[in-house]
């Protein structure tokens, strides 16, 4: 089985998460993809984040007609700080050892990535599909000694639009793959902040979630406090 990572807040999960999950599937040709909703943080400041339970039903909502997508709640179920190393031990061992692992992660994060708990472990174990952010420069990568092994002319490429996708093999562990996706318009921070201001949503969440926020009353605290 090839089985797609793709973590976040989802606060909202919006049409942008769901066309990078559809792409890096097609694009890798992974079975499914398992969405890893974070759990609430131990000293949340209020309105920040909605909680964990809406975050997870709204992503059950977005999913609910896709087969190719499922959803788990390991982290929301975790107790204390939660770290990606621990999160991929734990789906390594429900779905066993020959099932080939698909980390999708934005490329800001992924040069964050040698700051994360037992990092070199993560790329061993994990074959990271690196996608395309804006404002975000694949050369910058080029700085880190954690990815030495990536040819600079690859990033340049990929900076440029002159390549859409580049398979890099590292030292060991599996391939890193870079997809430069089409930009995607939408963030959760402007979502909210239309919700806050009663502007239109039109083309932003699917209906299932949109109808789910605007029951649920989310999303509507003070500015000032977010």
């Amino acid at each position: 089985m090839r089985l797609g990572l793709l973590g976040g807040s989802f606060n909202p999960i919006h049409r942008c998460h769901l066309s990078i999950a559809r792409s890096a599937r097609q694009l890798l040709q992974m079975d499914r993809v398992l969405f890893i909703p974070t759990g609430d943080p131990p000293h949340k400041q209020p309105g920040t984040l909605a909680a964990a339970s809406h975050r997870h039903r709204m992503v059950q909502l977005a999913i609910q007609n896709t087969p190719e997508f499922a959803l788990t709640d390991i982290e929301i179920q975790r107790s204390g700080k939660s770290y990606s190393i621990d999160t991929v031990r734990a789906i390594r061992q429900e779905y066993g050892p020959e099932t080939a692992l698909f980390f999708i992660i934005g490329l800001d994060a992924f040069l964050d990535l040698p700051s994360w708990k037992e990092a070199e472990t993560l790329l061993r174990i994990c074959h990271f599909v690196v996608i395309s952010r804006p404002s975000t420069s694949f050369r910058a990568m080029a700085a880190i000694p954690l990815f030495q092994d990536v040819p600079t002319d690859t990033l340049t490429a990929l900076d440029e639009a002159r390549q859409e996708r580049a398979d890099v093999a590292i030292t060991n562990g599996p391939a890193l793959t870079f997809l430069r996706l089409p930009p995607c318009d939408v963030s959760a921070s402007e979502i909210r902040a239309r919700l806050r201001s009663g502007a239109s949503l039109a083309n932003l969440l699917p209906t299932p979630v949109e109808s789910y926020i605007l029951r649920e009353g989310l999303y509507r605290e003070d500015s000032e406090r977010l």
